[in-house]
């Protein structure tokens, strides 16, 4: 079920690399733990971010949650649908509902991130 393209951090937040730039979200695991979600902050273009620095929040029907860089990078572009309709993080986290493109600063930082395999271990391990 998780796209085998993506890599993960135990924080819930996905990366997509392409050469040097990747897209961000959040998990499907992720989403469907903070419920209906009715609000998004994310950075302006240009922000530069180190790995596991917040780069924003997200707002559900059930709590805030900070929003974690998963590698250090530069955002070179939002995802401003996300404004008008939070909730397409909900309908489809890894297609429409992705956050923040950035362009890479350390590549080899990718390299501490979970593969999707790894990704739903850590996932189902917590549900146990």
């Amino acid at each position: 079920m998780t796209p085998d393209d993506l890599l993960f951090t135990k924080e819930h937040e996905w990366l997509r690399v392409s050469g040097d730039t990747a897209t961000i979200g959040i998990s499907a695991h992720a989403q469907k733990e903070l419920g209906d979600i009715v609000y998004i902050e994310l950075p302006k273009p240009g922000m530069k971010f180190k790995s596991g620095e917040s780069f924003g929040n997200v707002e559900s029907v059930k709590a805030v949650s900070e929003l974690f860089m998963p590698v250090s990078g530069e955002v070179i572009e939002i995802n401003e649908e996300l404004g008008a309709s939070p909730e397409s993080i909900n309908e489809d986290p890894y297609g429409a509902g992705w956050m923040i493109q950035i362009r890479l600063l350390s590549p080899d930082e990718t390299s501490d991130l979970m593969s999707a395999e790894e990704y739903d271990e850590f996932t189902k391990e917590k549900e146990e």
